[in-house]
Order: C-alpha cells, then sequence, then structure tokens
C-alpha cells in the first residue's frame, strides 16, 4: 500500500525534469509546493495521456466513473497490479488512461516492538521519480468534473519487504512514455511494472509526525534521530 507521500521540489523542477509545463490556470488548483506530506483527496500534478506536455491537478482517490457519490474515492488510492484489470473501478482506466505521478519520496510504517516506525523511502538514480497511476473522470450530480488517479502497487523489492509488503510502482525513466501510450496493449503496458532494483532505494527512519494529515513542513523528511527520537 501507499498512503502517503511527498514532493518537495519546485513547478520549475517538475517542468525541467518532464519537459513538461504547467497551465497557469491550474498553478493554484493544486496543494502548493513543496508538499513534504501528500495524502489521499489532496489534489497533486499529474501526467496523464491525453495531455502529456501539460500538468494536470488531481486528486489522489480514483472516482469511478459510475460512481454516485465522490466519497468511493477514498477507498481508491491504490490499484494492485495483479488485480487492476480484474476491478470494475479500473479496469477500463488502465487500458485508456494512464498517467504519471511525480514525487521525490513515499512513506511506509514498518511495525515494531515499540510500535509503528515511519519510513521514507527513495530512489537514488532519480531526485524526482513517477509512479505509473491511472485517472478517471468523473461527474457529480451538481454537474462538476473531478479528474482523480490512484497509484498502482505491486510486491515490494526485497529490502522494502522489511518494512512493508507493498510499494508503489516506480517507473524507470526510460519507461515513462511507453506507459503513457495507451495505443500499447495494456499487458505490454503492465510488463513494463517490476519492483524497483534493490541497490537503487533508499530509506530511512522518520518522525511520527508525519502520521498526521496537518503536519507538513520540512522536518517531516529529516531523518528520526535528527529529529531527536529514539527507536
Amino acid at each position: 500500500m501507499c498512503g502517503r507521500s511527498s514532493l518537495t521540489k519546485s513547478e520549475k523542477e517538475l517542468e525541467e525534469r518532464f519537459r513538461s509545463t504547467f497551465y497557469s490556470e491550474d498553478l493554484e488548483k493544486y496543494n502548493p509546493l513543496p508538499n513534504y506530506n501528500v495524502a489521499p483527496t489532496h489534489v497533486m500534478p499529474v501526467i496523464a495521456d491525453k495531455d502529456p506536455e501539460h500538468f494536470l491537478p488531481m486528486r489522489w482517490g480514483l472516482i469511478p466513473f459510475w460512481a454516485k457519490d465522490h466519497r468511493l474515492g477514498y477507498k481508491m488510492i491504490n490499484a494492485r497490479v495483479e488485480t487492476i484489470t480484474e476491478k470494475s473501478a479500473f479496469k477500463q482506466a488502465v487500458v485508456k488512461r494512464r498517467c504519471l505521478i511525480p514525487m521525490d519520496g513515499y512513506y511506509e510504517w514498518k511495525k515494531s516492538a515499540s510500535g509503528k516506525i515511519p519510513y521514507r523511502i527513495q530512489v537514488t538514480d532519480q531526485e524526482i521519480f513517477s509512479m505509473a497511476g491511472v485517472w478517471e473522470n468523473w461527474k457529480s450530480p451538481e454537474g462538476e468534473w473531478i479528474q482523480s488517479y490512484t497509484i498502482i502497487t505491486q510486491p515490494s523489492s526485497s529490502s522494502i519487504a522489511e518494512i512493508h509488503d507493498r510499494m508503489p510502482a516506480i517507473l524507470p525513466r526510460a519507461v515513462e512514455n511507453d506507459w503513457l501510450d495507451v495505443d500499447l496493449p495494456v499487458e505490454d503496458a503492465l510488463s513494463l511494472i517490476a519492483p524497483y532494483p534493490d541497490e537503487l532505494l533508499r530509506f530511512y527512519a522518520v518522525g511520527n509526525r508525519v502520521g498526521k494529515v496537518s503536519e507538513n513542513d520540512a522536518q517531516l523528511i529529516e531523518p528520526r534521530e535528527e529529529q531527536g527520537l529514539l527507536f
């Protein structure tokens, strides 16, 4: 599961990394960057297949097109790669609507004798990486259109499995455009997803404040020891 992440880079850094730009009218539609504690329902910049040259603001937590209530999106923050083509909420989206979700880290909690300890996980070969996702358009009963996304998850790399048995589908840069290509058969697209190499993963314990959605500052990403906390 991936239920919390970070995107601490600026809009300019995102534009340089993905060679995409922001629509000026969209800059105020998502949670301002940097965001040290991205959580479900936050609106974040996403690159979608329909307009890969621009970032689009989308809400985390996919609302299926057939949903009667937006609250169903609270349960749709992740989609398992093993079953994504079977689930009614995702099976059309993975064929027709794929996206990249930029992040520079994500959080996972490890069980210990003293309780759950949060870890921040990054990749060492990319300052900003992309998680594979799918997105959806949903029209509310009041006529409002909401674009939302879910993050695809997979079994963890061996090093991350010590923390949690699932991890997000982090894509190598070389296959990002392939993932966005909806002309690529879904079976081939899903074959691009594989556990990120252990030698390219970095993780460290952080403080418990990250567990509170209301907390959002640079100290959240500092190592636990530097925050004066003991295991």
